[in-house]
Order: C-alpha cells, then sequence, then structure tokens
C-alpha cells in the first residue's frame, strides 16, 4: 500500500509539473500582456487578477512561475530587451556604443521611456520592485557594459585611469532623463548617436 500511494504521489508531481511548464513562446506573449498592462494602467493598478485574465492564465500558476509582482515585471522588462549588451563586441568603443544604440528603433525606445518613468515613480514606494530591478535588469546591464568599458582600455582607446569610466552609466542615463525633461521630447537613436559622439566619447578621450 505504501508503495502505490509512493507511486501515485511521483505520477501526481510528474503531471503537475508537465502542466506548470511554459513553452518560450507562451512565455514571451505572457510578457508581451504584462507590459501592455503596465502601459495602460500603471505599476501600481496592474494586479496579477489581471494579469491572469488578460493572459487566460491562473493566478496561482503566476506565481508559481515568478514568485511576485515586482520579480514578473522586471523579467517581462529583460524580455523585452532587443539585444544583451554581452553580445556586442564591434571591436571599437564608438561601435559597440553605436550598435547598441541601433539595435531598438524609435518607436520602441519611446515606449520603453514610458515605461521606465512610471516604474521610477513606483520604485521609491516599493524596494521589492527596487531590488527585482536591480538584480534582474539594471546589474546584467552595467556588467555588459562594464565589459566594452574594459575591452575599450585593454585596446588602449581609453586610458585605464581615465576618471569618466565610472560615470558612463550616469550620462547615458542622463542623456534620456534630461531630453524628456529639458525639450519635453522622447529620444530616439539620432539624438543618442549624436550624444555618445559629443559627450560620452569626449569624456572618455576618444
Amino acid at each position: 500500500m505504501a508503495q502505490e500511494v509512493e507511486i501515485v504521489a511521483e505520477t501526481t508531481a510528474s503531471t503537475t509539473a508537465r502542466r506548470t511548464r511554459i513553452t518560450p513562446e507562451r512565455e514571451a506573449e505572457l510578457y508581451e500582456a504584462v507590459l501592455d498592462l503596465l502601459r495602460e494602467v500603471g505599476y501600481d493598478a496592474l494586479t496579477m487578477d489581471a494579469v491572469a485574465a488578460r493572459t487566460r492564465s491562473s493566478k496561482a500558476t503566476l506565481y508559481r512561475q515568478w514568485g511576485s509582482k515586482p520579480e514578473l515585471i522586471a523579467k517581462a522588462l529583460r524580455h523585452n530587451k532587443p539585444a544583451s549588451l554581452a553580445d556586442i563586441d564591434t571591436g571599437s568603443l564608438r561601435g559597440d556604443l553605436n550598435e547598441m544604440v541601433a539595435r531598438s528603433d524609435d518607436c520602441q525606445m519611446e515606449k520603453d521611456a514610458a515605461l521606465m518613468r512610471g516604474l521610477f515613480h513606483a520604485i521609491h514606494d516599493n524596494p521589492e520592485l527596487h531590488q527585482a530591478l536591480r538584480n534582474l535588469l539594471i546589474e546584467p546591464e552595467l556588467t555588459g557594459l562594464n565589459d566594452l568599458l574594459r575591452r575599450a582600455v585593454e585596446r588602449g582607446e581609453v586610458a585605464a585611469d581615465n576618471p569618466a569610466l565610472e560615470y558612463v552609466v550616469h550620462m547615458m542615463v542622463g542623456g534620456f532623463v534630461a531630453r524628456d525633461l529639458i525639450e519635453d521630447r522622447p529620444v530616439d537613436r539620432a539624438f543618442l548617436a549624436s550624444y555618445i559622439d559629443a559627450v560620452i566619447l569626449p569624456a572618455l578621450g576618444i
């Protein structure tokens, strides 16, 4: 009897595992729905119930796969990125930075900027969201950017003791925030390419 119970338990666990496995296509569809909801209602009003209804999923499945709303949103944003910086290596820092810009488009940049503006406000009142974004979105990007800069130093493009090296990410974020704030215009690829040539590369001595 005990053996039969054990076999039934193993079969049930195996069936449950199969039922909760999500295909890459389904995962991408769900992430897109999450970001659509985020654009429509904002972070605070977005609920797991709403995500479950929009994606025809159970709330239990969402929590089992992602654990929390902050983690789900951070992973959706990560999945939404056109490519990882770790995949970029053109042979020059200018080429790497321009390739980073070229991998998105103006429409996507505008939508992403609107998303991030809303999340910046939510971060102040939600440390769990802040931590999820740092772990799943910001830190991987910082690692990728640091790799680009390290290779530039190794190639001799940038002096290893250049004080601007540690502020490149601040300059990039500043470009995004300042244009919207000062000019009331969204960031686009032309602006970023010009910003890289006029601000970032000269600061690095290139």
